[in-house]
């Protein structure tokens, strides 16, 4: 086993003992990493095959393939979980080789030995060693047998207040599915059922688990390359403790601020596992490491990572490259590439961290980002510079029955101060029209003094979150109100100068007492609402505020179209371009600038009688599919915050609780049934008895 700590040559697998050349490879999966192997098998000259749920029709991915092959229906369980479609889809196809991507069946024993029983290659680990770690109390045998360090599981029957709190876990599969943290006995029991229903819808196994839990432990994993051949590399460590619901949402490598004698226990300790199973392809150990520097084994993830750029960044090594060609046979070189500089990765979603990581379908109007230097590719001759990995392109629809991961985007620099700089600046920039994102949140916490000072641990981001998602700072509904402005001049731009591009220039303001034009608009995720008043002269933009309304002293125009504002804001000049989607309902406009980033929603100039719905009533937040329903009936009486009802919408659960104490009068949800967002799926009458 060697580590790697130096400058990289980019080497890879030798040809030496190849068995057998692969020509076309059939991606088991979708979106992002469907599209980051298609990138690598072009470079190799190999053939890709799509496969696509009906949903995912009109996908990157599938547009990208040479051939395609549907899978009907939408849920997972009907589409990309089905291991005899797929093994068909690949025979149909012509291909010979089989990429699992993660997720979905690159964890499954029974999905390899498939794909090798039809003849095909199977790109990834052997199925006993996937079969191995595939449970994670198995896996834990094995660990304890080969000296890594681990938690030992704990009997939920036998389980006291002293061992608080813990971690209920799934068996099989990964992602933060079927995990739960308890701190109170009490709900120990409540959170095992919910832990195995999720876990046996996610991955088919309901089977969990109960360890401790390590309050303020940092999530650092080893990436591991093996082949047949008896060689296995070490390609650094990554911290991965920026997560929500228990999914990384912030990686990095290499890990900040640990000792270099834990730094070699970790990567020991990831070999020893790697050798114990017969291991081959890439993997990933992963260990939680505690507030006193001590390692635990978590387990060892048998595919490639969502992260994993990031090493290929400082190794400068493809991943899915050396994946294929350790599956053809080929022996890797002694000593693994060595690293150089700092790579950092952020999760982009379509969610709102203010509301609880709700997912927020929708269509995505426009995608894109500054400055990128490659995609799915690792940076020429790493030097600093951007990457970008996203399963979505503008004009897709993003829907309720996937992750709600848009794409991930990697920063690497010399330093690591340089990196954390440069992806918040991209991410800042970014052009994202349609739902709400968890850009802002991303954006923040780079910008954290405490994630500057590698202050980290799991509960991060649960710890800051109010200062996260709220505004930032001072300014923010300042500087909102300038984009609410420009938003409002394209709109007479655009409503009125149909004939060029510049409706007026240099004009100056001054106090009329006309009645000015109104704007009113609604500011997206938080609501706020602006009222913009204006009134356009010979003399350039009159502003009028009104009562109520926005003021803008100090502000001058210097010209306006529509989809381009410019404005003097107290003598700085500031560019807003305006996005206007008028096919929506309401009406949404995006604006964009290094100063800010607004989404609103056009609000009419006198709402509308709305339609009413009973007070009291439980709103479904977002698209989703009615799981499980407490166990209430019309009649009975609920606590404020009492769970009545789960939803499933983008492969996570989301609690729906009462609204006030009372009682329940009405419950329209059904398990099973589908609803869309703002229905109505039950009532509590609120109990007003003193």
């Amino acid at each position: 086993m060697t580590d790697a700590t130096t400058t990289s040559t980019g080497d890879t697998p030798s040809d030496a003992g190849q068995a057998r050349q692969i020509r076309s490879v059939l991606v088991a999966n979708r979106g992002e990493i469907a599209r980051r192997v298609f990138r690598t098998c072009r470079t190799l000259g190999i053939a890709t095959v799509a496969v696509y749920a009906d949903a995912d029709a009109e996908a990157a991915h599938v547009r990208e393939a040479d051939a395609a092959v549907r899978l009907p229906g939408n849920a997972p369980a009907d589409t990309y979980l089905r291991a005899d479609l797929l093994v068909a889809a690949a025979v149909a196809a012509g291909a010979d080789a089989v990429h699992p991507g993660y997720g979905f069946l690159s964890e499954n024993a029974d999905f390899a030995r498939a794909v090798t029983a039809a003849g095909l290659v199977w790109i990834g680990p052997p199925p006993d060693a996937v079969e191995a770690m595939g449970s994670k109390t198995r896996a834990k045998e094995l660990m304890d047998g080969a000296g890594v360090p681990l938690f030992a599981a704990l009997d939920p029957g036998r389980v006291t207040a002293s061992d608080l709190p813990l971690l209920v876990k799934a068996a099989a599969g990964g992602g933060g599915r079927g995990m739960r943290v308890v701190r109170e006995l009490a709900a120990l029991e409540g959170e095992l059922t919910a832990a195995r229903a999720e876990a046996a819808a996610a991955f088919g196994d309901g089977e969990v688990f109960v360890e401790p839990y390590a309050e303020g432990a940092r999530h650092i994993e080893v990436q591991v390359l093996a082949d047949a051949h008896d060689t296995v590399w070490v390609l650094g460590e990554r911290d991965c403790s920026l997560q929500r619901r228990h999914q990384k949402v912030i990686e990095e490598t290499p890990a900040p601020g640990i000792a270099d004698g834990l730094r070699r226990d970790l990567h020991e300790a990831a070999a020893r596992a790697t050798r114990t199973i017969g291991y081959t392809g890439a993997g990933t150990v992963e260990f939680l490491v505690s507030r006193d520097g001590r390692p635990y084994f978590l387990e060892m993830n048998t595919r490639l990572q969502v992260e994993h750029p990031v090493t290929e960044c400082v190794t400068g090594l493809d991943l899915v490259a050396a994946q294929i060609r350790v599956a053809e046979g080929a022996a890797l070189d002694p000593s693994p590439p060595p690293s150089r500089g700092h790579a950092i990765e952020a999760r982009l979603y379509a969610e709102d961290p203010g509301r609880d990581w709700q997912p927020q379908p929708g269509a995505l109007h426009r995608f894109e980002l500054p400055d990128v230097d490659t995609e799915f590719a690792v940076l020429p001759e790493r030097t600093a510079g951007l990457r970008l990995d996203a399963g979505v392109t503008g004009g897709e629809a993003i829907g309720v029955h996937y992750d709600p991961m848009l794409a991930k985007v990697i920063a690497w620099a010399p330093t690591r101060a340089e990196a954390v700089r440069r992806l918040a600046h991209a991410l800042e920039r970014a052009r994202l029209h349609g739902p709400v994102t968890n850009r802002d949140l991303l954006v923040r916490a780079l910008r954290h003094p405490d994630f500057g000072a590698a202050r980290l641990d799991t509960g991060f981001l649960g710890r800051h979150l109010p200062a996260l998602t709220g505004a930032a700072g001072p300014e923010a509904p300042d500087r909102g109100r300038f984009a609410a402005l420009a938003a409002a001049l394209a709109d007479t731009a655009r409503r009125t100068s149909a004939a060029g591009p510049v409706l007026v220039r240099l004009g100056g303001w001054r106090n009329v007492p006309s009645q000015p034009q109104v704007k009113r608009f609604r500011s997206e995720p938080d609501g706020r609402e602006y009222e913009v008043g204006y009134r356009l002269g010979r003399a350039g933009l009159d502003a009028a505020g009104g009562e109520g309304g926005e003021d803008y002293a100090g502000v001058r125009l210097v010209s306006a179209a529509p989809h381009r504002v410019v404005l003097d804001i107290d003598g700085v000049r500031r560019t807003f371009e305006v996005a206007t989607y008028a096919d929506t309902s309401p009406v949404r406009v995006f604006v964009d600038s290094p100063f800010v980033s607004s989404a609103f929603s056009v609000l009419p100039r006198f709402a509308p009688p709305q339609e009413q719905t009973p007070q009291g009533s439980l709103l479904a937040p977002m698209p989703g599919t009615v799981i499980r329903i407490g166990e209430f009936s019309p009649g009975d009486r609920v606590e404020k915050g009492r769970p009545l009802l789960w939803l499933e919408a983008m492969k996570m659960e989301h609690v729906i609780t009462a609204p006030t104490t009372g009682t329940l009068t009405e419950l329209t949800a059904e398990v099973g049934r589908q609803v869309d967002v703002g229905a109505v799926l039950a009532v509590v009458k609120e109990d007003t008895t003193p």
